[in-house]
């Protein structure tokens, strides 16, 4: 008789069941993991050693990390970054001792997300990775070269790790349904969309086919064509990060996409980051930047264009705004380029830091009293529209004894071509000038 009051324990999620127990049965990360590769070598050579895992979510990192354990048989102690702190560290520590003085048995001290741990809480690691009590492997989805301790860093070797491919996907979708959905027979179509929706991550396929058994369960159906999927499934965004890597890998791609005149490339990765959930009006900020520096004034009206974008999108919300900033995007990526404001600007900034004070020239200064008249303010300047062409040929405007810089340096792209002209003509008209005296 079943007993009504007997605990039950619910069914492991479908990533754990299907969590690889050796390294031939793990999905993706053939880089490190095939044969002759670093990781394979690593295991193969039965020389343990701290490492970190960097990659995006659900590529295999906590896999890799249990497989280590297996393969050394060695303790298995995992802590993560966003529960743990220095008690759980210290607990963990004499976890190890007491694994290595009563069962001379060796601990892999598995951090996960260690990039949340802040530098106090990384430096605790150290003693005991340096004595070899403990071998450190931490699993982190950021640059460790920014978020990892230099002194941990420097005692761990760095495997990056990638996302999965289409087909290493469509081969986990395969092995998932044959191993733990039975009697789902899924077109493929939906198989596809599956994939896609799981945009590389391995543990988010899995999640997304329970959701397709739920549902399927639900509907009391066998067959998973691609309008199902679509029903049965949420709104799925891409991997992003608001704050994390990726964020910053595709403001990149965008500014350098519009930088390198490649509109398609531009409005790719600005609808990927709208559909990643970026702030449009951030990206509006980045578009307006990309407007000064990369265009500047071999076509001025990029910036008119990139800030009527912000304010109509300001006006109008989503989504129906986000059309404005894809039309800033292509123009600018479209438009001639030139950066000669940009640098003449850093070029300028950086003189002036090691340059001394100087004084404003006496001819330059206003004079609106009769004191500052005596003084010579404003004596002998020159009203440059009352001169032929409106400029005061041969004038200095610089203070008294400065190198005239010419950090400006028009290219010849566009309106700036015609500014280079004129910067030119009128320097030809100062040489003749000075000539002259």
């Amino acid at each position: 008789m079943t007993d009504l009051f007997a605990p039950t324990r619910p069914d492991a999620p479908l990533a754990e069941r299907l969590r690889p127990h050796t390294l031939d049965e793990v999905i993706g990360q053939s880089h490190l993991l095939g044969p002759g590769k670093p990781l394979r070598l690593a295991f193969e050579s039965k020389k343990l050693h701290s490492m970190i895992l960097w990659g995006p979510p659900g590529v295999g990192k906590t896999t890799i990390a249990r497989l280590t354990a297996e393969a050394f048989d060695a303790d298995f102690i995992a802590l993560s970054a966003v529960l743990s702190g220095v008690k759980d560290i210290r607990e963990a520590i004499e976890r190890a001792q007491l694994a290595l003085q009563q069962y001379g048995r060796h601990t892999i001290l598995f951090v996960d997300e260690v990039h949340r741990f802040n530098k106090a809480q990384q430096d605790a690691f150290l003693p005991f990775v340096e004595q070899g009590l403990v071998t450190f492997i931490g699993a982190t989805t950021e640059n460790p070269s920014f978020e990892v301790n230099s002194a941990l860093l420097s005692r761990a070797q760095v495997y990056v790790l990638q996302a999965l491919s289409e087909p290493e996907l469509a081969s986990l979708f395969e092995r998932a349904v044959g191993v733990a959905l039975p009697g789902l027979d899924f077109d493929e179509a939906a198989k596809s969309l599956l994939v896609g929706y799981a945009d590389g991550d391995a543990r988010r396929l899995l999640n997304l086919l329970e959701q397709m058994k739920t549902a399927a369960d639900t509907s009391a159906v066998t067959h998973i064509d691609e309008a199902f999927t679509r029903n049965a499934l949420a709104k799925s965004g891409r991997r992003f990060d608001k704050g994390g890597e990726e964020f910053y890998d595709q403001i990149s791609a965008l500014h350098k996409s519009v930088r390198g005149s490649s509109p398609d490339a531009a409005l790719y990765w600005l609808v990927r980051m709208l559909d990643g959930g970026a702030d449009p009006l951030y990206l509006g900020r980045r578009i307006i930047r990309m407007a000064s520096e990369d265009i500047g004034l071999a076509d001025p009206r990029a910036l008119r264009m990139a800030l009527d974008a912000v304010e109509t999108y300001e006006r109008l919300g989503s989504p129906e705004g986000e059309l404005t900033l894809a039309q800033a995007v292509l123009y600018m990526a479209c438009a001639p380029k030139s950066n000669a404001a940009y640098v003449a600007y850093n070029d300028m900034r950086a003189f002036i830091k090691n340059d001394k004070s100087r004084s404003v020239p006496l001819h330059l200064r206003n004079a609106p009293t009769k004191l500052m008249k005596e003084l010579g303010y404003g004596h002998a300047y020159r009203y440059a529209h009352d001169e032929p062409e409106a400029y005061a040929a041969g004038e200095d405007y610089f203070p008294e004894g400065m190198p005239k810089p010419e950090f400006y340096r028009p290219t010849p792209r566009g309106l700036e071509g015609k500014i280079g002209e004129r910067l030119a003509h009128l320097r030809e008209l100062d040489r003749k000038t000075k000539n002259r005296k």
